[in-house]
């Protein structure tokens, strides 16, 4: 097989659309990456599993004169999300969905890689097709499994995100931060249930949920400097049987998000103090669990990010959009914390935006970003 064509392109996405897996369960989706790579020349390209994350494919390309290797990772996952495109390759699988556009990525991935199958690169490449960005943290069980070892550890690291606020193939990035960081937050309030006619012989943990919800939102107004980012959302909240009875606990779980691992600790701390003083106003027992081995930000390299940027605002055939940075997570930012790198966006264009269940990616973003990517990696390669 040649260099995939931007028609060969649209049918593998649909393809890769139609069979949307949850993380580590992305059973379906690597058989057919498996496959697609077979029929690239094989020759100088080594196809390695890992047993322990076997939804998870590696492809080492290897280079003519290596000085480096440089990685090219994407993610292979979707949601928990029941389509409302009504598009004709729609998903197959009930209740998940590529809402976030992970079969965009895959596809152009595998665009870049069947061009240097074809045109052996320079240096060494690693192709990291990746299990479980949206949950369970397949960049970090990668990289504690030790995959990224000896001829299988990339010097440096690129990846994208598609936006559907950029329009379709544009090139957006930015130094610095990119996405950021995230902690999962679950709290757990126990007092005393009794009946809703005899409240002084209860202790009320939906009055305390409550007081506790409300001084979180003083947390980021009043505790963190208004110049630097950061977010606590409660999205969920547990509590009480029937109207009658006086629930004698509640759940609560959200999420912290911060620009800096910096501002998260802070965050993280300042939520850990107010538990506590509602512990005390209440006489109750609240546990606050922080997950602070969640998403990392991305925190993009300077030196390779600058000659990112210098590239695509250079090349005329590239749209480039210097983007502000985003609240959302993305798990690329642990592999970037321990190999340099850069993350960026492809703009898809849509009216509706990311884990939507109407998202609907312009596919004509493919191919300009699979040209984006060759050229600019060609570019990195010959400096």
């Amino acid at each position: 097989m040649a260099v995939l064509t931007e028609d060969a392109l649209i049918n593998i996405r649909r393809d890769l659309h139609q069979i949307p897996e949850l993380a580590l369960h992305e059973v379906q989706t690597s058989a057919y990456l498996e496959k697609i790579i077979a029929g690239f020349d094989q020759t100088h390209l080594q196809v390695k599993k890992i047993a322990d994350l076997p939804t998870a494919l590696l492809v080492r390309v290897e280079g003519s004169s290596p000085k480096r290797t440089v990685g090219y990772r994407t993610d292979i996952d979707a949601l928990p999300v029941t389509e409302e495109t009504g598009l004709p390759f729609a998903s197959k699988h009930p209740g998940v969905m590529h809402a976030c556009g992970h079969d965009i990525h895959m596809t152009v991935a595998l665009g870049v890689l069947s061009y240097f199958a074809e045109h052996q690169p320079a240096d060494n490449m690693i192709f990291f097709f990746q299990p479980a960005e949206e949950s369970e943290n397949g960049g970090k069980l990668a990289y504690e499994l030790g995959v990224f070892k000896d001829q299988w550890r990339p010097d440096e690291f690129y990846g994208l995100h598609d936006n559907p606020d950029l329009p379709a193939g544009a090139i957006g990035c930015r130094m610095g931060t990119l996405f950021a960081g995230t902690t999962e937050v679950n709290i757990d309030l126990e007092g005393k249930g009794g009946h809703a006619a005899y409240p002084q012989d209860a202790n009320d943990m939906v009055v305390a949920a409550a007081e506790l919800i409300n001084q979180v939102q003083t947390i980021i107004s009043r505790s963190i400097d208004p110049i630097e980012g950061g977010v606590i959302t409660l999205g969920k909240l547990e509590a009480g049987t029937i109207r009658n009875v006086i629930a004698g606990h509640a759940h609560i779980e959200g999420t912290i998000r911060g620009l800096t691992q910096v501002m998260i600790k802070r965050i993280d701390q300042r939520l850990q103090d107010v538990g506590e003083g509602v512990a005390r106003s209440f006489n109750a027992k609240v546990t606050v669990a922080l997950n602070q081995g969640g998403y990392l930000p991305v925190e993009n390299n300077p030196e390779l990010t600058k000659r990112f940027i210098n590239y695509m605002k250079d090349n005329p055939d590239v749209h480039f959009v210097e983007t502000e940075p985003a609240m959302t997570g993305e798990d690329f930012g642990y592999l970037l914390s321990k190999i340099p790198g850069t993350m960026f966006w492809l703009g898809v264009e849509d009216d509706s935006q990311l884990h939507s269940a109407t998202l609907n990616p312009k596919e004509s973003a493919i191919e300009a970003g699979v040209n984006a990517i060759t050229g600019l990696l060609t570019n990195r390669m010959a400096g």
